[in-house]
């Protein structure tokens, strides 16, 4: 087994280019140039996910489900990180846990598509069969951009590499203060119960935050980074494995691919003999595998005996996305089944509530968006199953932007309409939580696991039901 073992494989989502030395001369640079993380930080990401799966700290995914080229800029990259840094922090008051941030930027450019093309109407009425927007390491979205181009693998590792060092940069010169709580604003939470619910954590946090300062544990003192500063870490899916290879590198003790320090095998690439999975076992790298409704047990467990075979704790991250309606017949025989494995407290097991619960919107059946509904049952429903079945959810996975007022899910404490969605829909692939609904999502999870924590449900409960629009705000709450 090699690095490029991959290659004697069936390749799934595979780029046909029509210039194929043209695409060697560019894998050829791209091979020539540093790696875009190190093998120290990966190293240092496999301990921490060790501890994820131990249960001695949670992991926060979450970022765009298909990056753009322009969002290479200081605004949205701080956006992004600052909302991250909020939604652990909160993370962190209720589990008492670290929180493992890991982004999907700095490399998530690539999408996988049920279709190679897709169907577009031109302003004159005329309709055009067209190849499908691949993301922007492939093509582009306007129509006479459709056509592969070995380019943009080269315009993805700079934008990569940009990206990735404007999130260093930012992150040591110090803008990771935790004192952050002192500007929050909870202006767009219609209920008042979860105003009150917000504030009373929020103030909490301040108390903690303040006591700390006290006693000497300030970010400006030296002996407090830890306030200060923090570990980020990036992924995205592997699903360019020409790209994946050529920035992988072998070192002593194995092949690391320096793309990013993790990545995640998708529901249409992870066939057991194809070439995603080979490339996956390979590398040294911890990495993610979405597990879905077209997942059996039983392959569930061939998979983790293929990419797994030395039984390291943490290296797999198990991201289930089954949808609110398919959970509860689903994933209690996926836990048991790893349970009664050899991969039993090895894996880490994260939700990703968004993926399977994308829906038409009931006014335009052309715009695809996701009920905040759908998203909490989901989520609240992994918490409880695990709990049931005597396992741990261990993180969420999330798309999220940062971006002000995007409108592109359904509901929440701001409570957006259908009708909202034209406002703001920015998104050219799937719909995202917004800033608010995000922070949403983290007091939803840090009140639940903290009750779990305690043994007092009450009040997490009442607050999942208010979010979820379950009960009527008026009425009285514990």
């Amino acid at each position: 087994m090699g690095k490029d073992s991959w290659r004697e494989k069936r390749i799934e989502q595979d780029v046909k280019y029509t210039d194929e030395a043209h695409l060697k001369r560019v894998l050829s640079q791209l091979e020539s140039l540093p790696g875009l993380v190190t093998p120290v930080e990966i190293d240092r990401l496999r301990e921490q996910m060790a501890q994820v799966a131990d249960g001695n700290a949670f992991l926060l995914q979450c970022g765009d489900c298909a990056e753009l080229f322009s969002y290479c800029n200081p605004k949205q990259i701080e956006a992004k990180l600052k909302l991250t840094l909020l939604m652990s922090l909160i993370l962190i008051h209720g589990v008492r846990l670290p929180v493992v941030r890991i982004g999907r930027m700095a490399g998530q450019y690539a999408k996988p598509r049920s279709k190679p093309t897709e169907v577009v109407e031109l302003p004159n009425g005329e309709k055009r069969t067209v190849l499908s927007f691949r993301g922007d390491n492939v093509n582009g979205l306007g129509l006479d951009e459709r056509e592969p181009d070995p380019e943009r693998l080269l315009s993805a590792y700079f934008h990569s590499a940009a990206t990735l060092n404007y999130v260093r940069s930012w992150i040591s010169s110090g803008y990771a203060d935790l004192h952050a709580p002192h500007a929050w604003s909870f202006h767009h939470v219609q209920s008042e119960y979860l105003q009150r619910e917000f504030t009373r954590i929020t103030d909490s946090i301040v108390d903690t935050l303040d006591f700390m300062k006290t006693v000497g544990a300030d970010p400006g003192r030296h002996n407090s980074n830890a306030l200060s500063t923090v570990d980020y870490f990036v992924s995205h899916e592997g699903l360019m494995l020409e790209y994946e290879s050529v920035l992988t590198r072998d070192t002593e003790q194995g092949p690391y691919d320096l793309s990013a320090h993790t990545i995640w095998l998708g529901d249409r690439t992870r066939q057991l003999d194809g070439a995603h999975v080979e490339f996956f076992r390979s590398i040294r790298n911890p990495i993610g595998i979405k597990v879905g409704p077209s997942m059996s047990a039983e392959d569930l467990i061939r998979i983790l005996d293929i990419v797994n075979p030395n039984l390291e704790k943490g290296r797999v991250t198990l991201i289930s996305r089954y949808g609110a309606k398919k959970i509860n017949d689903l994933l209690p025989a996926h836990i048991r089944a790893v349970k009664n494995s050899r991969h039993n407290g090895l894996v880490i097991w994260c939700c990703d509530p968004m993926h399977g619960n994308t829906i038409s919107s009931p006014l335009n059946p052309s715009i695809k968006t996701r009920m905040f509904t759908d998203i909490v049952k989901e989520l609240t429903c992994s918490l409880r199953i695990h709990a049931e079945e005597e396992s741990r959810l261990g993180g969420v996975h999330l798309e999220l932007t940062g971006d002000e007022g995007v409108t592109e899910c359904i509901g929440g404490s701001m409570e957006l309409s259908d009708e909202d969605l034209s406002r703001r829909y920015l998104t050219y692939c799937d719909p995202r939580l917004n800033y608010e609904q995000s922070l949403d999502i983290a007091f939803m999870i840090s009140e639940v696991l903290r009750a779990q924590r305690k043994g007092t449900a009450a009040v997490s409960d009442t607050i999942v039901k208010v979010l979820a629009h379950t009960i009527d705000d008026g009425e009285e709450s514990p």
